[in-house]
């Protein structure tokens, strides 16, 4: 699954949250957190895996220093992921507009008792 992180409108710099807005849906904040923690861990793993795997195409064979130079395509990749807002940001603005979907383990393992 590949996020397009291009297309985000989640804050590339620090902005204070309301509360109110971001525990609407599940009611408690502590929930909410949680809900946006476990997103922005996998935003995060998706980014890296991504960001490895177009990083390893310009991985050299060899292990000897002196033929290690700098590749510009490699520093451009690098600075567009560095650009990008971070995992938080995009869990947070994808929570607010409703896109993250919560399940409740206590409710659902209630409910089958």
């Amino acid at each position: 699954m590949s996020i397009n992180y291009k297309n985000t409108n989640a804050e590339r710099t620090t902005v204070t949250r309301d509360l109110e807005t971001i525990s609407t849906e599940s009611g408690n904040i502590y929930e909410s957190l949680i809900a946006i923690s476990k997103r922005s861990n996998q935003i995060s793993s998706e980014m890296r895996e991504e960001l490895t795997s177009k990083l390893a195409e310009f991985a050299s064979s060899t292990d000897n220093l002196e033929e290690i130079f700098e590749n510009r395509e490699q520093i451009e990749i690098s600075k567009f992921y560095e650009s990008l807002p971070k995992p938080v940001a995009i869990a947070i603005q994808e929570y607010i507009e409703g896109k993250v979907y919560v399940r409740n383990a206590n409710e659902t393992s209630e409910e089958t008792k």
